[in-house]
């Protein structure tokens, strides 16, 4: 049996930030909410959060998450005194403890399967995961034997000049065997520099206690102010990109753009500069996306355009093309084949194939039929002040340049809408609707004074 312990209690002071440290997001996710998904392959049979500062907000965060048990740390004196908290909430577990910080978002699941298989064959009362760093400082050293035994861990504020050259770090995640490390918790001591329970001073009194080496430095790296987050920002970033490319994705200039963990990208998607997807994003086989263009929670079928525009929420179908400088806004669906140029707003709007709404426009609230020609500057009037109403447009219409249609409206199959018309009632199948005001021409009309011109 497996559970697993996240320490989420401190204050992330550092950070400057009225957001605890661990709900900080980074690609698309919380920290904490990276950590869990790194032992989410583990199947813990409990999963328990210890949570202090802002704890109700750490919870309300993760509520979604029923397979949770909080754990209230409060006040925070050291890491030590976090575990002691599991002692009620463990009571009677034969299991093992796997401990992780909820500030390290890096980790990877094999990792931790690597921890916890190296824990149960050798039959160690605690496995520690250790790092050697060219530049150890700040980090509790970690002093083994011959065999590689554990003999002490010693935090660097603690430690004497001699033991600060040992480059063997302790990365801080550990794997215990409960019942052992429930007999050893109370009697930690807060005799050190810090005035804190220590949960490393426990393995001086576990035995024997054991450690692997992390292949990849970069794994166990901790966030506790903005440069650290920006810099777990741009490894984990490299990561997805490295990962998208072997999945025959291809980045024109990887380092300008971002993607979010949720997002699945098909083969022979090219992505241009400056573009960045955020949440779960959906792109189908030979896309092209940018340059500078943003994607958020968008589903795009295959062989999708998308230029210098702003995709949100919606969905794109088949050969669709977007932009230049689009906004496609949540709740709307582009049929295949659909075309909507430069500075269009499309939002909350059915729009079914072969449409083509070029300059100019926006399209709000609204329901286009097949073949759709909307012409520039045409508008769906949906706000009444008080209420939206929807605009309800056939298959085969066409309107012309600076048209309003105020909803809500319908017009029927095959309907012309005169050029500068403003339309408020119902448009019949097949005709020709207007509604502008009489031109007026003044002959002989003297223009403007010459006092009046200067």
């Amino acid at each position: 049996m497996l559970a697993v312990a996240i320490l989420a209690a401190g204050k992330g002071t550092r950070m400057r930030s009225d957001l605890p440290k661990v709900l900080q997001p980074i690609a698309g996710a919380t920290l904490v909410e990276r950590v869990l998904a790194s032992c989410g392959p583990l199947a813990p049979e409990r999963t328990l959060l210890i949570v202090g500062h802002q704890a109700e907000r750490v919870r309300g965060q993760l509520s979604h998450r029923s397979d949770l048990d909080f754990v209230l740390q409060q006040p925070q004196n050291g890491t030590g005194h976090a575990v002691q908290q599991l002692l009620p909430a463990l009571e009677g577990f034969e299991g093992d403890l796997l401990v992780l910080n909820g500030d390290v978002p890096l980790l990877r699941s094999e990792t931790l399967e690597a921890l916890v298989a190296e824990h149960r064959s050798g039959g160690s009362a605690v496995t520690l995961l250790t790092a050697e760093l060219a530049d150890p400082t700040g980090y509790g050293r970690v002093f083994v034997d011959a065999d590689g035994v554990v003999q002490a861990i010693v935090e660097h504020r603690d430690c004497t000049d001699a033991q600060r050259s040992n480059p063997l770090i302790n990365a801080g995640i550990y794997c215990f065997h409960w019942p052992r490390l429930a007999s050893v918790l109370p009697l930690l001591s807060s005799d050190n520099d810090q005035g804190e329970l220590y949960l490393t001073d426990t393995v001086a009194q576990l035995n024997p206690a054991r450690h692997i080496v992390v292949a990849d430095a970069d794994e166990i790296a901790g966030i506790n102010d903005r440069r650290q987050l920006a810099a777990c920002e741009a490894t984990l970033q490299e990561r997805l990109r490295s990962h998208w490319m072997t999945q025959g994705v291809s980045f024109i200039d990887p380092a300008s753009c971002t993607l979010s963990d949720g997002c699945q990208l098909g083969r022979d998607v090219v992505i241009e500069p400056q573009t960045h997807l955020r949440g779960a994003c959906r792109i189908g086989d030979g896309c092209r996306l940018g340059p500078g263009t943003l994607l958020e929670n968008a589903q795009l079928e295959r062989d999708v355009r998308v230029l210098h525009s702003v995709v949100r929420d919606c969905h794109l179908a088949a050969g669709v093309e977007v932009g230049p400088f689009a906004h496609i806004r949540p709740g709307s669906e582009l049929g295949e084949g659909c075309r909507v140029g430069n500075f269009v707003e499309v939002k909350n709007s059915r729009v079914e194939p072969g449409c083509k709404i070029n300059h100019l426009s926006y399209i709000g609230d609204s329901d286009l039929g097949a073949r759709v020609n909307v012409g520039a500057g045409t508008i769906t009037a949906n706000y009444d002040g008080q209420r939206k109403h929807r605009t309800v447009i056939g298959s085969a219409c066409k309107t012309g340049a600076n048209s309003t249609l105020v909803a809500p409206i319908r017009l029927g199959d095959g309907v012309t809408v005169a050029a500068g018309s403003t339309l408020t009632e119902d448009v019949p199948a097949g005709s020709l609707a207007l509604g502008r005001a009489r031109q007026i021409n003044k002959a002989d009309w003297p223009g403007p004074s010459s006092a009046a011109a200067e």
